[in-house]
């Protein structure tokens, strides 16, 4: 077991910025000819993908896990419908048809 702890998205990603636009400074300021150009234009692709990748999965975590405020537990699913289910149990199928049917739905 290590004693570091392991970094979020959001360090991963503020590292890896920093050392693309490191290595694209040292490509435009150097210019070095040949193979190292190319290896430098390459390290600050690969980095700058790194970068993109971890700012989307620190997007992506939930709220919880980053601390920035109670779980969202109350938000529907997405492609979800807000009703619970004692309220879906409550409903009539008779009377959901009928409103179908009243606003120009119909079932098939």
């Amino acid at each position: 077991m290590s004693s570091f702890p392991k970094p979020d998205a959001r360090v991963k990603a503020l590292v890896a910025s920093l050392a693309a636009v490191a290595a694209l400074v040292t490509l435009v300021v150097w210019r070095p000819a040949g193979i190292r150009s190319v290896i430098l234009a390459l390290l600050c692709v690969v980095l700058g993908m790194i970068a993109g990748v971890a700012v989307a999965a620190a997007r992506q975590a939930p709220r919880q896990a980053r601390g920035d405020g109670a779980p969202t537990d109350d938000s529907p699913a997405p492609g979800g419908h807000p009703v619970d289910a004692d309220t879906l149990e409550a409903l009539d199928p008779r009377e959901v048809r009928e409103h179908r049917t009243v606003n120009g739905l119909s079932d098939r």
